[in-house]
């Protein structure tokens, strides 16, 4: 197979099939092609969180995670109703369960104005009558906050691409991308090596988006690193335990949420994530090993400091990912009722997350355009709530 195409977007999850669907409706004449190294759309990322629409609780205001997370709430609810997708906005509980917390939480409820979240502070008798099997000394609630199916959003999209006459390609792992003065060569390997052309190429790779870049033959100075983040089911005694997601104040100085409560749609409940560095991109379970993504890890020069910085918080990571009893120590420090076997197994995910040379973190979205391709380069959560926005600024960026 030797295609040329107006446009091809890598990478079928939620802001691969988002960019896809905007690019068929503003140019629906044009060629337009998906390609997708698995089976089927959604399977990393997008198929492996919690399914939770964020309200911007926690992003710096003026940021594009800020922006873009407002917006993509109001547009992910649409696009839900719009579509008969299930949705609920169920409303969010911060929970403050020490007194550091408090300092922490005030934070947060002035970050939450700023964002335009009307938030509310809720006493201990307050949180009780909200959700009674949950304690803390205060908490924060933000009612905008819900759950959807983030898979079904995604083949929605497609399918709406489709329609448009996109054309979606499955099994076609990306190798190379070749961007020449006058079009863009896109390899294709696995079992049906081709080679594809186009005009323009949006790389939406996700946890290899970095690899894609550099393919190009563009030299960046981060990478991204797999964080895998383990959650558990709840024992069907505790489907209602909660109607709403429940959350700890966050660590300022880390970029993951922490172990929340989430009321799944399907009627069920889960708990976590935690955050374990990988030891691979698809390294879904603790005895997954990747020899090539180790590799790249370890040679990485902001691996090392990186580590350092967070030594204590990555050990206690790695700790809570071995037993079973530190992990449930998270959750009872706001829900005693959850006891350890209650904790089911259920499906971990990966998050990618940029990393730059000196060790730090990169919190917000990234883009790298050059004259004939986009590429997302970090798009952390909340990225599945803001894939419609993101979309919109890609199709923009590209005019």
């Amino acid at each position: 197979m030797n295609k040329h195409y107006d446009y091809i977007v890598i990478g079928a999850g939620i802001v691969g099939a988002a960019t896809a669907q905007r690019l068929s409706q503003q140019y629906p004449q044009a060629k337009i092609a998906i390609v997708e190294k698995e089976t089927a759309a959604a399977q990393h990322q997008t198929g492996r969180n919690s399914g939770v629409i964020h309200a911007g609780v926690y992003y710096k205001a003026g940021s594009l995670k800020a922006q873009y997370c407002r917006e993509g709430l109001e547009k992910t609810i649409e696009f839900c109703q719009r579509f008969n997708i299930p949705y609920r906005q169920c409303g969010k509980l911060i929970v403050a369960t020490s007194n550091n917390e408090l300092e922490r939480q005030q934070t947060l409820f002035e970050q939450c104005h700023a964002n335009d979240l009307q938030p509310t502070w809720l006493n201990q008798q307050q949180i009780k009558q909200h959700a009674p099997a949950i304690n803390g000394l205060q908490a924060i609630w933000v009612k905008h906050s819900g759950i959807t199916d983030y898979p079904a959003i995604t083949r929605q999209l497609l399918a709406l691409a489709e329609q448009q006459g996109s054309e979606v390609i499955y099994s076609a792992p990306v190798s190379v991308i070749d961007e020449a003065q006058d079009r863009v060569t896109v390899e294709i390997g696995g079992a049906s090596p081709c080679t594809l052309h186009a005009e323009c190429v949006i790389n939406c790779a996700g946890m290899y988006a970095d690899r894609l870049i550099q393919s190009a033959g563009h030299s960046i100075d981060y990478a991204l690193l797999p964080f895998r983040g383990e959650y558990y089911r709840l024992a069907a005694r505790h489907d209602n335990i909660v109607q709403q997601l429940i959350y700890p104040v966050p660590d300022p100085e880390l970029p993951f949420l922490g172990v929340h409560l989430t009321p799944m749609i399907g009627g069920y409940q889960t708990v976590g994530p935690n955050a374990v560095l990988a030891l691979g991109r698809e390294a879904y379970s603790k005895s997954q090993v990747s020899l090539t993504d180790c590799h790249d890890m370890l040679t990485f020069k902001g691996t090392a400091p990186l580590l350092k910085r967070y030594f204590t918080a990555g050990m206690a990571e790695v700790r809570d990912s071995l037993f079973k009893t530190g992990y449930l120590k998270r959750i009872q420090r706001y829900c005693t009722h959850i006891k350890a076997q209650d904790l089911l197994p259920y499906r971990a995910g990966i998050r990618a997350q940029a990393v730059n040379a000196d060790g730090t973190l990169e919190h917000d979205f990234v883009f790298v355009r050059t004259e004939r391709c986009l590429h997302v380069g970090n798009a952390p959560s909340p990225a599945a709530t803001s894939a419609l926005p993101i979309a919109a600024a890609i199709v923009a960026k590209l005019a």
